[in-house]
């Protein structure tokens, strides 16, 4: 016999599923880089969302891209990609954080608009792209994915079901090895792990607790990667007296068996634990899981499908296209509510510089 609980759980797996359109609106793809490669055009086919253009400022790699993924047009002009554009194209934008601000410029006013984060590589230009966005009437959203990873959905729908009873902590730890060299553009970012990284976790919170009361981090360098800015962090997030939330990252940690990467929820009642894979043996990755323990019982996996790449693009694209289609009347990751994570990366980095409290000494 079935326990209620086990139906609980499998009601809230089966509603675990991003927001979509009924009618999928075309894609203009300003970007070809690696992420573009490995996770939105992948998550694009595997929903079912048409490209109709992909834009790069190296034509032969957008044509390459193009070629693999059945995309009409590959070019190095966004001007003649917005031209050919089929009406109430989505462009998603994704390039460096220093570039989007020109490309919103350029893009027709009232245009739907996905955009890569981080929103600006500080909080005031993070501001000026919100204030083109409403000078423009941009129905405009960041890429804020992680919510969206399968895990992620089916996590949030188990503590909104009432099964971890009240919940009061959330830590997401992070220890594994990272090749930044993948991102060239990264070299000489002087903002590099909390802006490019941790921001994932930070929006993660957010989308579970809303904003921190106050921020307290610390975020330093690795000496095996002394030419990069700072990649190992640990942020904590104050919402009250009886909610411990923090994030802990180490991207130089390279010993393989003991590379952790993973969100843990503990309720009075309950408890989650997901894996989020793709920091593991990064770029290769591991299978995403997440697991469940009642008080006072052991852990079992749920079955979960997806990985957060790339299912998790399905939902910050899809849950646009909802939006604009009229599918849905909210708009989760809207630059007007992801300005409220850019300010908590803000303020993580003015915790981290003014270093704590020092010792009292005699």
């Amino acid at each position: 016999m079935v326990s209620e609980l086990d139906t609980r759980i499998q009601q809230a797996l089966d509603d675990a599923t991003p927001p979509l359109p009924a009618q999928p609106l075309p894609i203009i793809v300003v970007g070809a880089g690696g992420i573009v490669h490995d996770a939105h055009l992948p998550a694009y086919k595997k929903a079912g969302f048409p490209v109709a253009a992909l834009v790069d400022a190296n034509r032969d790699r957008a044509a390459t891209l193009a070629e693999n993924y059945s995309v009409p047009l590959a070019t190095d002009s966004l001007d003649e990609a917005i031209r050919y554009a089929p009406p109430k194209s989505i462009f998603d934008v994704a390039v460096p954080a220093g570039a989007i601000l020109d490309v919103l410029k350029r893009l027709p006013d009232g245009a739907s608009v996905l955009i890569q984060k981080p929103m600006g590589n500080t909080l005031e230009e993070a501001e000026e792209i919100l204030s083109l966005c409403r000078k423009k009437s941009l129905t405009a959203a960041v890429n804020f994915q992680l919510r969206y990873a399968p895990t992620m959905l089916a996590a949030k729908k188990i503590t909104d079901a009432g099964l971890l009873g009240q919940l009061h902590d959330m830590e997401i730890v992070v220890s594994v090895y990272m090749p930044w060299e993948l991102w060239t553009f990264l070299s000489t970012a002087p903002r590099l792990e909390i802006l490019y990284h941790s921001i994932h976790y930070i929006d993660l919170v957010r989308s579970w607790f809303g904003n921190p009361e106050r921020v307290l981090a610390r975020t330093v360098r690795h000496p095996n990667t002394a030419n990069l800015a700072s990649t190992k962090s640990v942020i904590t997030l104050d919402y009250g007296d009886w909610k411990r939330v923090y994030i802990a990252t180490n991207h130089g940690h390279r010993f393989q068996d003991t590379q952790q990467s993973y969100v843990r929820w503990e309720g009075t009642e309950g408890g989650l634990h997901a894996v989020m894979g793709v920091n593991l043996d990064y770029p290769k990755g591991r299978p995403d899981t997440l697991s469940f323990a009642k008080l006072g019982e052991k852990w079992h996996q749920l079955p979960t499908k997806g990985n957060w790449f790339p299912d998790a693009f399905i939902g910050s694209m899809g849950s646009l296209q909802a939006y604009v289609t009229g599918a849905s009347n909210t708009l989760p990751t809207s630059v007007e509510d992801a300005i409220d994570t850019m300010r908590t990366v803000e303020a993580a980095y003015t915790s981290s510089e003014q270093s704590g409290v020092p010792l009292l000494r005699n």
